[in-house]
Order: C-alpha cells, then structure tokens, then sequence
C-alpha cells in the first residue's frame, strides 16, 4: 500500500518484478537504474550470489516527478525467483503497490511461469490482496531468444485477467520503460480511486 506522507507531500509506491528465477527480473532494474537520470534515482542495491542471482531484491528508488503537488516515488523491487526463496517473495510482496510479472518466453520455461504466476496469486491472498485487483502487467521476456513460445501462446497461459502485456528484451531494454510506465499508470488510476 502506497504511503503518503504529508508533511513532505510525498507519495511512495512500492513495484514487485515477480517471476521464474533467471527471467529477466534484475536485468530489468539494472536497465532502468543505468537509463535513469542521476537525480531521479537513488542507490540501486543487489544481492546477488556467484551466480548472478538475486538472493532477496534489487531496490531502485525513482523520483517521478509531483502529481497534484506531491512528489512521487516509486521503489522497485524484484523478488528472488528460486522456488525455495517463496518467504522472502512474500516479505518482498508485504505493501506491494502493483506487480509487473516477468515471464521468460522460452518454451522450456512454460512450467516454471505458470508455477510462479500461481505462486503470486497464493502470496498476494496470504498478504490479505486480492489478487484479481492488485496492477498487474506482464512483460513476457527474452523475444529474442530461439524457441520461444507466441504471444497469443503465452496470453493464454498467463494472462487470465487481460491485463495490459508487453513484449521484450530486457538485455537490450526493448519494452523495458513501456512495461515500468504501464505498472505506473495503472498504479497511480487505483490511488485516485482510493487505494486497493
């Protein structure tokens, strides 16, 4: 849940990158935080092991500018895809704001989406969401890779609610900003409304 704080006229939001391990998560950080001005964003911090995979979350602060005379920011946040991590995933999850789920196009990672979408819905409940009316947008990742399944494919397995979905490559930043703006937006509507 957004926290606002008056005083300051400060709105911050909290972004959870959800998703299969090796998806495409922190590569999606590490693009924003090096596209990002300077004094738009904070510290980016990483966990990572020898492997290179996130063992708790990446944390990126973004300063967005006011939106009716409140400065916004947004934390982002991924959460580390491992299956035997799924407390720290609903740690992370604790005060979400809105979700971006990375899913991984590769045809051999089909299982490992589904396991993780439903794994999301679970821990949203557990954290007392609905999680047919937190912001949700998937990115469905890595379509530059041989082997991967169709967009209309993947839709059909992960996007039960028809939720707004992006193509992209992470690595290369395609789709990156357009899936971040599309979490953004959807945010900031369910705030006007008054919260989830």
């Amino acid at each position: 849940m957004s926290f606002i704080n008056y005083s300051s006229r400060e709105i911050n939001c909290k972004i959870v990158y959800y998703g299969p391990g090796l998806c495409g998560k922190t590569t999606n950080l590490q693009y924003i935080y090096k596209r990002m001005a300077p004094d738009a964003r904070g510290k980016m911090i990483s966990l990572a092991t020898e492997t290179e995979r996130t063992l708790f979350f990446d944390f990126l602060p973004l300063s967005l500018g006011d939106v009716r005379g409140f400065k916004t920011r947004f934390h982002l946040y991924t959460v580390p895809g491992q299956v035997f991590y799924d407390a720290s995933r609903r740690l992370i999850l604790r005060g979400v704001d809105g979700v971006v789920f990375c899913a991984d196009s590769q045809l051999a990672r089909m299982d490992a989406n589904m396991e993780s979408i439903e794994n999301l819905r679970l821990n949203l409940e557990e954290q007392g969401y609905n999680p047919d009316k937190v912001p949700l947008v998937i990115q469905y990742n890595k379509r530059d890779l041989p082997g991967i399944a169709s967009v209309s494919e993947m839709h059909s397995l992960l996007n039960q609610r028809n939720v707004p979905e992006f193509e992209a490559c992470a690595s290369t930043g395609v789709g990156v900003f357009e899936t971040l703006k599309s979490a953004i937006k959807l945010i900031l509507n369910q705030l006007k409304k008054g919260g989830r």
